[in-house]
C-alpha cells in the first residue's frame, strides 16, 4: 500500500505538470495575440497615413488632443512613445499605470505592488491582468522593465509625460 506522503507527492508533480502545460499554452495564446494586434495596427497606421504632401498634425501635448496624432492611431490601445506624446493619449487602465509610478519618483515597482496601489485585488488574474499592461507598456517605450518583474518610468521622464 503507497504511503500518503507518496500519493501527496505524485498529486503536487501532476498538478505542477499541468500549470506548467497550461502556462505554455498561455505564453503561445499571448504571442499570436500580440501579433494580431501588432497586425491591426500596423494595418491602421498604413490607413491613417496622410496623402502625399498633406501634413500629420504635431504630437500630442499634456491637456491637448489632436485630431490624429502619427503613431497615436485612434483605437490603438498603447501608441508607440516618442517625444511630445502625452499620457493622455493611452487608455484610463495604462494612464493610471503611467500615473502610479511617476508619482514614485521613478521608484521601479512589481506587478502586485502596482495592482495593490491601484486599489486592486492583490489575486492572480489583477496582478496577471497588470503584468500583461505594464509589459506593452514597456514594449511601447512608455516604462522601462529594469529587471525582470520591476518597471518603472525611463529616466527623465519622471514627471509622467
Amino acid at each position: 500500500m503507497p504511503s500518503v506522503m507518496g500519493l501527496l507527492e505524485e498529486r503536487e508533480r501532476a498538478a505542477r505538470q499541468r500549470v506548467e502545460v497550461l502556462q505554455a499554452e498561455l505564453r503561445e495564446a499571448e504571442a499570436t495575440w500580440e501579433r494580431f494586434v501588432i497586425a491591426r495596427q500596423t494595418v491602421a497606421e498604413v490607413l491613417a497615413d496622410p496623402p502625399a504632401g498633406e501634413e500629420v498634425p504635431p504630437a500630442g501635448v499634456a491637456g491637448e488632443r489632436p485630431a490624429r496624432v502619427a503613431g497615436a492611431v485612434p483605437g490603438s490601445v498603447v501608441p508607440v512613445w516618442r517625444e511630445g506624446l502625452a499620457p493622455d493619449s493611452l487608455a484610463p487602465d495604462y494612464q493610471r499605470l503611467v500615473a502610479v509610478l511617476a508619482d514614485r519618483g521613478g521608484e521601479a515597482m512589481d506587478c502586485r505592488q502596482l495592482a495593490a496601489a491601484l486599489g486592486l485585488e492583490v489575486v492572480a488574474a489583477k496582478v496577471e491582468g497588470v503584468r500583461s499592461k505594464v509589459k506593452r507598456l514597456a514594449v511601447r517605450g512608455w516604462l522601462v522593465e529594469e529587471r525582470p518583474g520591476m518597471f518603472s518610468l525611463p529616466a527623465g521622464r519622471v514627471g509622467g509625460s
